[in-house]
């Protein structure tokens, strides 16, 4: 089971990396003066790679997770708010590829400052994992 906790841990850490430099580059789109459009289009292009390259780590960081879920049979409060709180990451990773099809269809009515706040909601969340999953407060 340590090989499965040792992935999980390399994969959700690998996931994290997407999810703090995708909503960057949001702050970067918001801020691309509509006259230059070959500085959007790289833009885009490079956040399409990375929400599909973060995607493509966010499934095996859920897979093992739930294989040390379901292989350690793990019970308490700690879990079931730690499963909550990855619930919201999903929905944050989500709401990142819904972002990036407004900046796609020109469709992006949220400024720099707003991607900059949002910017910060992964880091958040994954102290509040972390910390749940390695203190187990209740």
């Amino acid at each position: 089971m340590l090989w499965v906790k040792s992935f999980h841990i390399v994969f959700v850490a690998s996931w994290f990396a997407g999810l703090f430099y995708l909503p960057r580059i949001f702050v970067n789109l918001a801020m691309v003066p509509a006259s230059s459009v070959a500085e959007r289009q790289r833009l885009l292009l490079m956040a399409r790679k990375l929400l599909r390259f973060t995607t493509l780590l966010a499934v095996p960081a859920l897979g093992f997770g739930a294989w040390l879920w379901l292989g350690y049979g793990i019970t308490g409060g700690w879990l079931h708010a730690k499963l909550a709180l990855v619930l919201v990451v999903i929905g944050y990773h989500h709401l990142c590829a819904r972002l990036l099809r407004r900046f796609e269809t020109d469709t992006n009515r949220l400024g720099h400052r707003w991607y900059r706040w949002f910017n910060e909601a992964p880091v958040l969340l994954l102290v509040a994992i972390v910390v749940l999953a390695v203190v187990k407060p209740f």
